[in-house]
């Protein structure tokens, strides 16, 4: 069944933006490669359009989670580098190899099995070979690094694998002068040192995600994986704002005032009555909930820009409207456009601003966007 687009408020994606925003950080990057990172929809704003514009800011790879979002970049025409890094058991990798996508190996049976879809297709297959550094997450830890460095030269030398990788991923990447980060790259050398006395050769190595690569190019090694600053956010609002780094906000979430009441001080807003006027105001009613996308811990946080002025959230973010406080004085009326988040060029709130009232990160605002929130492009 077709997910039925919901026609009350829609994501503006600027791909230009973008676009300029590569081009941003390949300039903090120096001599690396970018990766820009293009999961989960394109950070929300869309897989497709969002790596075609990487490209055209001159992202040498596209990174993303699953073979899937790989081989859909694939279908579109895109023909350059992509390296695919979250494998769940039983993941088909023929596609994958076949296509030339770059695949990561974290463990001596993920290995295995990427090799013998290889040997089975008579190709080799392109692999980064991952080690945990400190996250405790993905990736081969400890002594289980140096089996699999010993598995995947043996695979190599037998001609089922090329590998074209060693990396690992940040704890703390969002934090580039955290102490974590100095005792993980300390980590990651050594395990180079572990690969090249094993036997593998001269290789590209990546550890740097948008922080780092914006603030530290010490550690850039041979690829940097911008996300969030490809998409002109910044994981830490006190760092700055984005344009201190050439970075422009892409995505611009639009919606439009559907009824304006009077409501007399003491009127209960909303589901639970968690919102009460404290004099009289007038309300207004706009058409995106939690169904949309927006978080519901926003609730009585959260604002829009409507009328040339910052409006709260009255009450509950509900599954599809808000409530907003317009105050006594306020002149909008039904049909108003609304702006519930964009690059703050009007002094409209931005994904950070949402973030903050959310209690979360700016990553979730804009990649829990659902699909039903239509997206245009620009």
């Amino acid at each position: 069944m077709s997910i039925q687009v919901r026609p009350g408020a829609w994501a503006e994606i600027d791909t230009s933006a973008i676009q300029a925003n590569v081009g941003s950080v390949r300039h903090e990057a120096g001599t690396a490669e970018i990766m820009a990172v293009v999961k989960a929809d394109g950070y929300g704003h869309g897989l497709i359009e969002s790596a075609a514009a990487a490209r055209a800011g001159g992202a040498a790879w596209l990174g993303v989670a699953y073979v899937d979002e790989a081989l859909a970049l694939r279908a579109a025409g895109d023909t350059g580098r992509i390296l695919a890094w979250l494998h769940p058991a039983g993941t088909n990798f023929r596609g994958a190899i076949t296509e030339g996508i770059d695949l990561s190996v974290g463990s001596v049976g993920q290995l295995s099995v990427v090799a013998s879809a290889a040997v089975d297709l008579d190709r080799r297959a392109l692999v980064h070979l991952k080690v945990d550094t400190g996250l405790l997450r993905g990736g081969a830890f400890g002594l289980d690094w140096d089996d699999l460095v010993s598995d995947a030269v043996a695979l190599q030398q037998a001609g089922a694998i090329e590998i074209v990788g060693i990396w690992t991923h940040l704890s703390h990447g969002d934090e580039p002068n955290h102490e974590k980060v100095t005792e993980q790259v300390a980590a990651f050398e050594r395990a180079s040192l572990v690969a090249s006395r094993a036997g593998v050769g001269q290789v590209r190595r990546h550890l740097a995600n948008s922080g780092p690569t914006l603030v530290r190019p010490d550690l850039g090694f041979d690829i940097v994986r911008p996300g969030l600053s490809v998409y002109g956010l910044l994981a830490d609002p006190r760092a700055g704002s984005p344009a201190q780094y050439g970075l422009r906000p892409a995505m611009t979430v639009r919606s439009s005032v559907i009824s304006v009441k009077q409501a007399p001080a003491g009127s209960g807003v909303s589901y639970s009555h968690r919102y009460v006027t404290p004099v009289d105001t007038r309300l207004a009613v706009i058409p995106i909930g939690y169904g949309d996308g927006l978080p519901r811990a926003a609730s009585n946080h959260g604002s829009v820009l409507v009328g040339g002025q910052r409006a709260q959230v009255a009450g509950s973010v509900c599954m599809d409207q808000i409530v907003v406080d317009l105050g006594a004085d306020s002149l909008v009326s039904e049909g108003m456009p609304v702006v519930v988040f964009g690059p703050g060029d009007d002094g409209e709130p931005t994904a950070a601003d949402w973030a903050l009232a959310s209690d979360t990160i700016v990553w979730e605002i804009v990649t829990r966007l659902g699909s039903a929130l239509r997206r245009e492009y620009r």
